[in-house]
């Protein structure tokens, strides 16, 4: 790290501590050439690929943008969709790849969205699991009331037919 004044290539770690978020390491770091102090601060970086090629850096906010069109109509709350977007970028980084596919940051969304709304959850899957037709929501709605169903529920369900009463 080149000191700031002096641009001396080599400084000395004072301190280290974490940010707030715990996203990032603040160091103090003094030169030994010059004496002086200063700060800096480092985070590890999230790349995503987009379809062209182009790597960006990630932002939750573009998750946030694209989550609240799937969410329109829907109570769903800025800081619901703060909170998700927050777990999408936590998966994400706990994966430990530095670069990730545009796409897979979209299917990233699908499982918190899913907790979060169901009905944002097959909009937004309509284009990430790219459906085609009506068989393709059934599906999905089939896959989501078997998974809203209590464990005994289901089983007993399997289990025993239908009588009428």
């Amino acid at each position: 790290m080149y000191c700031p004044f002096c641009r001396n290539a080599d400084s000395r770690v004072v301190d280290s501590r974490l940010t707030d978020d715990g996203s990032a390491i603040r160091r103090r770091r003094q030169c030994p050439d010059c004496g002086r102090r200063f700060s800096t601060v480092e985070t590890t970086s999230l790349s995503v690929i987009k379809r062209s090629g182009v790597g960006e850096p990630f932002s939750r906010g573009k998750v946030i943008n694209g989550v609240r069109k799937a969410c329109q109509g829907r109570p769903v709350s800025e800081d619901d969709l703060a909170m998700l977007a927050q777990e999408v970028e936590e998966a994400i980084r706990a994966s430990g790849v530095a670069e990730i596919d545009a796409h897979e940051v979209g299917l990233a969304i699908l499982k918190p969205l899913q907790k979060l709304d169901q009905v944002a959850y097959l909009r937004f899957a309509s284009v990430y699991q790219a459906f085609e037709s009506l068989d393709d929501f059934e599906a999905a709605i089939a896959v989501l009331r078997e998974e809203s169903l209590p464990p005994a529920a289901s089983a007993d369900a399997v289990q025993r037919p239908l009588t009428a009463r």
